[in-house]
This record gives structure tokens, sequence and C-alpha cells, in this order.
């Protein structure tokens, strides 16, 4: 059972990236049609996601690797995402537009990215310490 954990978070944590990849991805370059779906989106808020899409990937292999930067990396992506998050708020106190939707995602994804950092940290960092 020890054995395939690490595969499932890493299956669930690539599905995770390339999802992100895909839908940022697609907004960005406006690929099929995705862009007008997505309403009033916030470009910086689209350029964390496409790169903690990335490092979601480069964690996968290292869940599967047994790495410690793992965990820094998505801790790492987490700021990101936070920092992402705090420019959002101040865009919407602004008056910026922006989709609701975007609001609970971007807590939804903090809220994964930080279970994985903490998934990373207790089962591989701790445990080869």
């Amino acid at each position: 059972m020890k054995k395939i954990l690490p595969y499932l978070f890493a299956m669930l944590l690539a599905g995770f990236g390339l999802l992100t990849l895909f839908l940022s991805t697609s907004v960005i370059f406006d690929l099929f049609g995705i862009r007008a779906k997505e309403g009033n989106y916030v470009l910086f808020v689209v350029w964390s996601n496409f790169i903690s899409s990335i490092f979601y990937l480069f964690a996968a292999y290292g869940f599967i690797k047994n790495r410690k930067w793992t965990a820094a990396l998505l801790a790492i992506s987490t700021f990101i995402l936070i920092g992402a998050f705090i420019g959002l708020n101040i865009h919407i106190k602004n008056g910026g537009i922006y989709e609701t939707k975007t609001v609970s995602a971007m807590v939804f994804r903090i809220a994964v990215t930080i279970v994985f950092a903490g998934i990373a940290y207790f089962t591989i960092v701790k445990r080869r310490s």
C-alpha cells in the first residue's frame, strides 16, 4: 500500500496540473473559444495558474521519485497563488471586472495546493529526515 500512495498522489496532482495547464493556456492563447466562455477573466490570475500547473507536473514527478524538493515546489506554488489572490482582491476593491467564480476557484486551488504540499512534506521530507 505504501508503494502505491506516491503514484496515486502523482496521478491526482498530474491530472490537476494537466487540467490547469489546458485551461490556462486556452485562456492565454484563446484556444477552443474558452476565453469567451470564461468571461471577465483576470489575466494575472490566469498566468499564476499557468505557472502553478507547470509546478504541479514537476511535483507529480517528485512524488514518484520521492524527492524532497516536491514539498518546496508546492509551497512556492502556494505562495504564488496566494499572491495572485491578494492581487485579485486589490483588483476587485479598485473596481476591476472579474467573475465571482474566480474567487471561489482561487480558494479551491490554494486549498488543493496546500493539501498536496502537506502530503509531500509528511510523506517525503519527514520520512527521509
